[in-house]
């Protein structure tokens, strides 16, 4: 049977088809504005990359912050439901998940089936999340998706102490202007939210193997930073950014 998950996330829109337990394909463009608008444009853009027709798709499921504006979906889950499948059928051995998005980030804990034991999201604050991210690349004018290779070169990351987003920029700012280097800084960015998303997670008591989701997981620079302060391995799924439209799909099937 082939069904489709859409996550609408503040950031992205995400959208996968799955067939008999094998990913057909993903796709994810910006939410933008419209966020009904992406959602129908991303599952318009999967289908046509992957030469689908929409009538031979048996069942939709939306996840995300805007997953009640699919109004073509069948159904709605919560993203902790989502990446919870998501990331089991991507890996069965898979006990805990951190996943950081674009204005949240989370941790859950499952059990040997997949199903959810606990979890904390931390959905109050942008520190530590994707939009803290973005916002810490404008002031030090570099491109997000080149962080994790800078972060990486360096010997002494800078400290920062604020765990607000306003103030961490007003930090990153004075760090700039007292000469520090710009990998130290962006490694010391890395280390502070990992220090967050770990202080959140402790009061889960996270098991491994643990798999890492959402788009900050593409940057290796906050995997290492999590990994150093958790003393557990990230496990990097190359469908960390789609994990919860993946999973969406999955429920999918059970409807």
């Amino acid at each position: 049977m082939l069904t489709a998950g859409i996550d609408i996330g503040s950031i992205t829109a995400k959208a996968a088809i799955v067939e008999d337990g094998k990913i057909l394909g993903t796709k994810v463009i910006f939410t933008g504005y419209n966020a009904e608008a992406a959602g129908k444009n991303v599952y318009e853009e999967v289908l046509r990359e992957n030469k689908l027709d929409k009538l031979n798709v048996k069942k939709i499921v939306s996840t995300g912050y805007g997953r009640n504006s699919v109004k073509f979906a069948d159904k709605s889950f919560t993203e902790i439901m989502c990446h919870a499948a998501g990331a089991y059928h991507l890996d069965k051995k898979v006990r805990s998940i951190i996943d950081i998005g674009g204005q949240d980030s989370k941790a859950i804990v499952l059990d040997s089936d997949g199903k959810v034991k606990n979890f904390v999201m931390n959905d109050k604050c942008a520190a530590g999340t994707g939009r803290f991210l973005e916002v810490m690349a404008r002031a030090l004018e570099v491109d997000l998706d080149e962080f994790g290779a800078i972060s990486l070169k360096s010997k002494k990351p800078a400290k920062i102490s604020s765990l607000c987003t306003v103030f961490a920029e007003s930090e990153v700012i004075s760090l700039i202007s007292k000469g520090e280097k710009r990998q130290d800084i962006i490694a010391g960015i890395h280390e502070s939210i990992a220090a967050r998303v770990a202080s959140m997670s402790a009061r889960l008591g996270l098991s491994e193997p643990i798999m890492i989701t959402g788009g900050v997981a593409r940057n290796m620079g906050v995997v290492k930073a999590l990994e150093k302060k958790l003393g557990m391995k990230m496990e990097v799924s190359p469908y960390a950014q789609v994990n919860g439209a993946i999973g969406a799909a999955f429920m999918a099937v059970l409807l």
